[in-house]
């Protein structure tokens, strides 16, 4: 979804202002110093981390009116913005590492068709922009995944099972096999290599205590994946898809 090229009207309160980032049609108008809400309304900041929108929004919601009106099919017609949160860092940088850790509330049932098994939790890396950068987390199916999107076209560039169950994934009733109500760690590394390629790894750390473990490994040589890697800086970040969700301790660190 296209950033909404609307501001909301300041809240009230000062204090509840502070503690919350607002979704801004571009990354220039966001009054966080550091973050930038691309969609999904807002994120609320917490004593570690932050927050999605959680639950409802009330029927008055300046954000659920706008969203009733923009794009009602994937936010339930406004009542959950945050089923299409996509938080980007205003820092850039070519080679690096980005590390978080992320606790799911509650899936949002939404009639959507674009939540599936491959809606998720992923970091996002080398963002030019929404049609050109690469993701890497793990998505509602229990599965790792490594994905390329290029000129707006994604490219699977890795898959692995992950977390299972022993009842498959459903759409409708066995939807999210992603642990919920429990803390665990994304990792994601790239590197530009000698040779034009890029390298990236994704690690999971599945009990939430530091115990890291690689999930996946995709090199793009630009022979495939919509063409040349992405190279050159970029700005990280992360989304998620349908789900009520917070994270902490989020992490860059550049790499040489």
């Amino acid at each position: 979804m296209a950033a909404l090229a609307f501001r909301p009207l300041p809240l009230a309160n000062t204090q509840q202002a502070a503690l919350v980032i607002q979704e801004t049609g571009g990354m220039e108008a966001s009054d966080s110093e550091e973050w930038w809400v691309n969609s999904g309304a807002q994120v609320e900041k917490t004593e570690s981390g932050f927050q999605t929108i959680q639950g409802e929004l009330p029927w008055y919601s300046w954000w659920r009116i706008r969203y009733l009106l923009s794009n009602p099919v994937d936010t339930d017609n406004g009542e959950h913005p945050q089923n299409i949160l996509r938080f980007v860092n205003k820092s850039k940088w070519e080679n690096g590492q980005q590390t978080m850790y992320v606790r799911v509330h509650r899936l949002n049932m939404s009639a959507s068709p674009e939540r599936g098994a491959w809606s998720g939790i992923f970091f996002l890396h080398r963002y030019k922009d929404g049609d050109n950068l690469y993701y890497a987390g793990i998505r509602q199916d229990g599965a790792a995944v490594i994905k390329k999107k290029m000129n707006g076209v994604y490219y699977t560039m890795a898959y692995a099972p992950w977390y299972k169950e022993e009842a498959p994934y459903n759409r409708e009733i066995n939807p999210n096999l992603i642990p919920g109500k429990q803390w665990i760690g994304l990792r994601t590394l790239i590197t530009s290599n000698e040779d034009g390629s890029v390298l990236i790894r994704l690690l999971l750390d599945e009990e939430g205590n530091g115990s890291w473990q690689t999930a996946l490994e995709a090199r793009d040589e630009g022979s495939q994946y919509g063409g040349d890697p992405i190279r050159g800086e970029g700005h990280g970040g992360m989304r998620s898809d349908f789900m009520d969700m917070e994270f902490r301790d989020y992490k860059v660190e550049p790499l040489s």
